[in-house]
């Protein structure tokens, strides 16, 4: 029985926010009414632990209000038929929860604590939040396992050499025209399928063999299947 093709799929906000989760590039420039500097770097950190903390608790929360949606489920589905790979931006668990199996998180995950003192140590929570006075192992002060902005993407090797394996490369809900989108298509072979599933309006004339799905995340399934369907084994 021949192995099966290696598909790829980065995703990013544009699928969670089909679940409700609410992204930080709404139109106000607000992260549910935060200042991405308030809330999502380290010198957040340093200056106010205690709202940064509480914000990741609420938005904890509001992960138990959500649900994955129709992509999140059909991703989790083609691993009956490809050998699948989701590297992914967001944080929370959705891809997970729809059944997905091999998932790399380039910017950490939400229901994950590390320490302050030891990347490493890294820990599952049990509940949705972290407090003052939650410590590691070695006793120093718990945060979220989330890369802030100005913070090293650890896993960004990881996704390259990822990407380098793609027999097949999906796009869905992030823009290619930042990092790290933008590098990854540069491990990929031209002659590689791709397609890109977002609503947008993208100049995609500098990247080979690429189909754009002009549709949101989880209205692009069905174009998606039709694609997927004329590479199976």
């Amino acid at each position: 029985m021949p192995s099966k093709k290696k598909l790829v799929v980065f995703t990013g906000a544009g699928v969670s926010a089909d679940s409700g989760i609410k992204t930080f590039r709404d139109s106000d420039g607000l992260w549910e009414n935060h200042r991405i500097e308030d809330v999502a770097t380290p010198e957040a950190w340093q200056k106010n632990k205690e709202l940064v903390l509480e914000f990741y608790n609420q938005r904890r929360k509001q992960l138990f209000e959500v649900k994955p949606n129709a992509m999140h489920l059909y991703l989790a589905d083609l691993q009956k038929q490809f050998d699948v790979t989701v590297i992914t931006q967001n944080v929370d668990d959705l891809h997970e929860r729809a059944g997905s199996k091999k998932v790399l998180h380039l910017h950490g995950e939400l229901m994950k604590a590390r320490s302050t003192i030891n990347p490493e140590l890294i820990y599952k929570l049990k509940t949705p939040e972290i407090n003052i006075g939650d410590k590691c192992e070695r006793g120093s002060q718990l945060r979220p396992h989330i890369v802030w902005f100005g913070e090293a993407v650890p896993e960004m090797e990881n996704a390259y050499n990822i990407a380098e394996t793609a027999d097949l490369f999906i796009v869905i809900g992030t823009s290619l025209n930042v990092y790290p989108a933008a590098g990854l298509l540069t491990y990929i072979s031209k002659y590689t399928p791709k397609w890109f599933v977002d609503p947008g309006n993208f100049n995609l004339d500098y990247i080979s063999n690429i189909k754009h799905i002009q549709k949101k995340a989880a209205d692009g399934v069905e174009d998606l299947r039709v694609e997927l369907n004329k590479h199976l084994i």
